[in-house]
């Protein structure tokens, strides 16, 4: 879940675009969720339980079903590799990620981000803050970088998930989204029970 910026640190360094190279020199934040959207480090507050659970959920629906070449990371970082590494950086924080293996260790190991090249799914549940960055300027960007699917939950009453697909020049098409149950063979067949990534109130 990622936000329209709220701020960034106001101390000495940061009145300038960054790299990517400098946004992962810096120190750990266990306090905040920042990205870097053209060089600027921007805010966004953290998710509400709901959402919490309903990324939880997904990951647990998920895990089973996967090849055991790739993994499902939770709110990490993607080096959305835009521009060249010594121009403005953009990294985004989604709220899931479908990686390969290889490129999750490889970032580990080298302390950097891992690369959209990595990367086969991406997804991102909508807040009501984050309406308009999900569903326009994400999508725009994940296609630019090369991501083949991306996910977009709404959980609000019936839970949907729109699945947008590269269609080579033209972007993301999407299957107009889907209630209940969402089902694909692309790139890996999965089935989400949409319904179950939030639970019914107790009585």
């Amino acid at each position: 879940m990622t936000a329209l910026p709220q701020g960034r640190p106001s101390s000495p360094g940061f009145d300038q675009p960054m790299t990517i190279a400098e946004y992962e020199s810096l120190p750990e934040d266990s306090e905040h969720r920042w990205e870097l959207q053209e060089g600027w480090l921007v805010m966004s507050p953290s998710p509400r339980p709901r959402h919490v659970l309903a990324m939880a959920e997904l990951r647990d629906q998920l895990k089973p079903q996967l090849p055991a070449t790739v993994c499902a990371l939770p709110d990490i970082d993607i080096n959305l590799e835009l521009l060249p590494p010594d121009e403005p950086g953009q990294v985004r924080r989604p709220d899931l990620i479908i990686a390969d293996w290889s490129a999750y260790h490889q970032a580990e190991k080298d302390g950097k981000v891992i690369r959209a090249a990595g990367v086969h799914v991406v997804v991102e549940i909508v807040s009501r803050g984050s309406v308009r960055m999900d569903n326009v300027i994400k999508r725009h960007e994940y296609a630019d970088a090369g991501i083949r699917h991306y996910w977009i939950i709404d959980l609000d009453d019936p839970i949907s998930l729109v699945d947008c697909h590269l269609a080579g020049e033209f972007g993301y098409q999407d299957n107009g989204g889907v209630t209940g149950v969402f089902t694909t063979s692309a790139p890996f067949p999965v089935r989400v029970d949409l319904d179950a990534l939030i639970p019914p109130m107790a009585p």
